[in-house]
């Protein structure tokens, strides 16, 4: 776990503490350190952390305020969005990033602690919940969530995966407590306990499915978009901090809009830069963070966004991870709008990505899309030495996966990728004539 630490000085550290974690009073020509929580590698996140510190935009912002202050900015990095939380209830940290159900445990727990967060931006979503995935093992003999019965699963409990698997393992007709073993692990060592054989499957979140998949490591068992369900994450600040500096609060959501402006105009360099920043292989960023990915991002807070955290608590306070969340008093979407001003209402209203086949050749710095997935197939088939990447979408849920990682249905001329086995199942049994085929399988038959 990576930290950036801030030497201040010693002047500094004899001041009197104020609401930015660890910063020194706001009195004229002090020094303030703004404290950042964010997870470089859960990369819909990016445009309030990794990206957001590689482009140096916060800095830029706050250097703009011209109010006497000289800022300092402290990115810590974590892997799960729960250490940041309690960071932030220990007034450690001023601003964090982190997923919708850890969004919701945010909330919870400032309010028992008399240190109240809110909600006051988002990051990356997807509409239909594609942002999880669970995966087994490449050998693995399960190709549906009813084969978990039984078996043991690695998920980070109380993260959006763990939601997701819940979610799903109860419309399979499984018990999520009793009709599976639940391991509750940090996702680095989940996938580590996946390669080993010691669990059958893994339920987690960006950009971890993605990177085993692209890896050999694992295969996709079940595709979160299944579940038609909003996933999303946010930006959460501490209720003092925003209150006794309102002006730094929206300088950081100035510079998450630049961060995302920047990632939706240069989706390659932005998965290059992510990559070069996590270690991350690029192609795995963009299969989430490209012009066509699986995330959207826009920081308005939309009303179906809010909709479905309200619909989350139920999942946690089942789970006995929370009591009743007041969604409406988290949510303070005042300083996101007057950071923004009359962009909001045009970011409030913006579609999401469109899905799209995509290639993206050795040496170049943008992504080719195709009308159809058997127009990738053809030119894959042409090119097969010249690719670095090519994505398609599910045909049922228009997620995004390596052209090489799905599973190929052939129904006449049609070509037609899935992420999961069960969904392509699905497909094949509601069309006649429609088969299986293996990757090579299509390539041929779209050349």
């Amino acid at each position: 776990m990576k930290r950036t630490a801030v030497a201040l000085s010693a002047a500094t550290l004899l001041l009197p503490l104020s609401g930015c974690g660890g910063s020194a009073e706001a009195g004229s020509g002090s020094t303030v350190t703004v404290t950042v929580g964010y997870q470089s590698k859960t990369i819909n996140t990016v445009t309030a952390g990794t990206l957001l510190r590689s482009l140096g935009y916060f800095e830029k912002q706050l250097d703009s305020l011209h109010d006497g202050h000289t800022y300092k900015v402290d990115w810590q990095d974590y892997a799960t969005g729960a250490p940041i939380t309690a960071q932030m209830t220990a007034g450690k940290i001023d601003i964090g990033s982190m997923g919708d159900f850890p969004l919701l445990l945010n909330a919870a727990r400032g309010r028992q602690l008399g240190r109240p967060t809110h909600l006051v931006s988002v990051t990356g979503y997807n509409l239909r919940g594609g942002l999880n995935t669970v995966v087994t093992a490449p050998d693995s003999r399960l190709t549906s969530l009813k084969d978990l019965k039984g078996k043991k699963v690695s998920t980070s409990v109380g993260s959006a995966a763990d939601g997701t698997l819940v979610r799903a393992l109860q419309r399979a007709g499984i018990d999520p407590d009793k009709g599976i073993a639940k391991l509750n692990q940090q996702p680095a060592v989940g996938a580590s306990a996946l390669s080993a054989g010691s669990v059958d499957a893994l339920s987690q979140f960006v950009a971890w499915p993605g990177l085993l998949a692209y890896q050999g490591k694992a295969k996709a068992l079940y595709d979160g978009a299944q579940l038609n369900l909003p996933t999303f994450h946010g930006v959460t600040a501490r209720e003092d901090f925003a209150r006794q500096h309102p002006a730094v609060l929206e300088a950081f959501l100035k510079a998450q809009a630049q961060a995302t402006d920047y990632l939706d105009a240069q989706p390659v360099h932005a998965a290059e830069k992510v990559a070069e920043a996590t270690g991350l292989p690029a192609e795995v960023v963009y299969l989430y963070n490209g012009a066509h990915g699986i995330a959207t991002f826009n920081p308005a807070i939309t009303p179906r966004l809010v909709s479905a955290l309200k619909q989350d608590v139920s999942v946690l306070k089942a789970a006995k991870l929370t009591g009743d969340v007041d969604v409406d008093s988290f949510v303070d979407d005042r300083y996101v709008k007057k950071a923004l001003g009359t962009s909001y209402t045009r970011r409030l209203n913006a579609p999401p990505r469109p899905a799209a086949s995509e290639v993206w050749a050795k040496g170049s710095d943008k992504a080719v899309p195709y009308k159809t997935p058997k127009e990738l197939l053809a030119h894959l088939a042409a090119h097969r030495d010249g690719i670095r990447a090519a994505y398609v979408p599910d045909t049922t849920t228009g997620t995004l996966w390596f052209a090489d990682k799905a599973v190929w249905v052939a129904d006449g001329a049609r070509l037609l990728p899935f992420v999961a086995p069960a969904t392509a199942q699905a497909y094949v049994s509601a069309h006649s004539g429609a088969r299986t085929v293996s990757y090579r399988e299509a390539l041929e038959r779209a050349s």
